[in-house]
């Protein structure tokens, strides 16, 4: 009987650290059977998604949400070298999106200062920013292409995060392969988060602890560490990067997040904060 109690009350914890759940990082594909479908899986946890959308789904996903509310949480994904950026901004403003992403493929490094103005006017509205940070796929090889892991690296959203230090910014993929670096400016930017999707918890899966070395600062009491008592690990957001349609992906990320924090032994309050927790906080203190 006591080994059945403890089960359930070990299941009852992970049911509970995947609800209320906020998915940072999902890409709309234009289609509304999409969205419902996501919005069924949402109500499992009760949970929401940023979802991001191109500036012609605007009017589709407005109405979408509004039907829905409490699901969804915008995101304008917007190309910052396309001239008319700022107009999109607007736009997505005015519709009550509260972040741009997932920012990337830019002609420019990430902190170039002809970006200053998007940025300037992210921070203007109280919108968040998620990043694509590391190795960029090529789904087209045959076609050519301006693009450059360069201008993406992760190391370029350190100088963001200390000139818009109200500006809660998000870094996809954990700057993949240079996890390392993303770890450490994570460290010193409190504005500074970072989802594990994409293909690095695939990659990493017989090598899980390895993050304990990436997130290692937890109840450490030294100059050279934030003053926090939270676990290190809270620099993580959970992001499961569905796009073209693929939910199978939300399912499949949900359980790598649960073994990789396992198998690293975060604390069941900090899993609370990584898989819904922190971002709530964030959506609800931008109000």
């Amino acid at each position: 009987m006591l080994r059945v109690f403890l089960l359930a009350l070990i299941a009852g914890s992970l049911l509970a650290q995947t609800n209320r759940l906020v998915d940072a990082h999902v890409h709309h594909n234009g289609q509304e059977q999409f969205l419902n479908e996501l919005v069924a899986r949402l109500e499992k946890h009760d949970g929401m998604a940023f979802l991001l959308v191109k500036p012609e789904h605007l009017g589709q996903v407005t109405r979408f949400m509004a039907a829905h509310p409490g699901r969804l949480t915008g995101f304008g994904d917007v190309a910052l070298d396309d001239p008319g950026v700022l107009e999109q901004i607007d736009r997505f403003h005015q519709a009550g999106f509260r972040g741009l992403g997932e920012i990337s493929r830019t002609r420019r490094d990430y902190n170039d200062p002809a970006y200053t103005p998007i940025y300037d006017r992210a921070a203007r509205y109280g919108m968040m920013l998620l990043f694509h940070t590391g190795i960029v796929n090529r789904v087209q090889p045959g076609l050519a292409e301006d693009v450059s892991v360069d201008r993406l690296r992760v190391t370029l959203l350190d100088n963001i995060a200390r000139r818009y230090p109200k500006t809660t910014i998000i870094g996809a993929h954990l700057g993949n392969p240079e996890y390392n670096w993303a770890g450490e400016i994570a460290r010193w930017n409190p504005n500074l988060y970072f989802d594990l999707s994409g293909s690095t918890l695939i990659k990493k899966q017989e090598d899980l602890a390895f993050f304990k070395t990436i997130f290692w600062w937890s109840s450490v009491a030294s100059p050279h560490t934030p003053a926090s008592r939270v676990s290190a690990f809270e620099k993580v957001v959970f992001g499961s990067d569905v796009f073209g349609g693929e939910l199978a992906e939300f399912d499949a990320s949900i359980e790598r997040y649960k073994k990789l924090l396992g198998a690293c032994g975060v604390s069941p309050e900090a899993q609370a904060n990584i898989f819904g927790g922190t971002l709530r906080r964030i959506l609800e203190g931008a109000r």
